[in-house]
């Protein structure tokens, strides 16, 4: 167990090497980046709350990936969320190549999007996507194999079948 002080080490520790990511995995989701930030926030105070103990760091990122995905998904599903006019973001801080990417990849169904985002911008493997998403390695392989043919089509000019995240 954990005394006040490792807990706050920890979240803070885990605050600096995470936040960003969870974010990202919140925004493919909502699409807003303020609502994926009030996420992350979520997701930290849970963690601080809950005093949750990790086998190592990628045990506990993959929890906080797991809690951001629930929490987005939670968010989702509210009355107030689905009932108000998001504010587009805006990308115009890429280079264009890379705003239209992101662009084509938030507007894919999230079923191809999550794992899509998971494996080229979070790193991991289709093994490691399947036990984050509670869903089986070839059904993650299959979801991020039509996800990536649908990307193929909306950028086009792709000389193979790997789109480049």
């Amino acid at each position: 167990m954990y005394n006040s002080f490792e807990l706050n080490e920890s979240v803070r520790r885990a605050l600096d090497l995470y936040s960003q990511s969870l974010i990202r995995v919140a925004f493919t989701y909502l699409k807003n980046t303020a609502d994926a930030e009030e996420v992350a926030q979520d997701v930290f105070l849970a963690y601080l709350q809950r005093h949750p103990v990790f086998d190592n760091d990628e045990h506990e990122k993959a929890w906080l990936i797991r809690a951001t995905i629930n929490k987005s998904k939670n968010m989702l599903k509210t009355g107030w969320f689905r009932s108000r006019n998001p504010v587009p973001e805006d990308l115009s801080y890429l280079p264009k190549e890379e705003s239209d990417v992101l662009q084509a990849v938030l507007a894919l169904d999230k079923k191809y999007r999550i794992p899509i985002h998971l494996h080229y911008y979070e790193g991991y493997s289709i093994q490691e996507i399947a036990t984050i998403l509670d869903a089986k390695p070839a059904t993650v392989g299959t979801w991020m194999a039509r996800g990536r043919a649908i990307l193929k089509e909306k950028i086009g000019g792709m000389e193979d079948e790997e789109v480049c995240l």
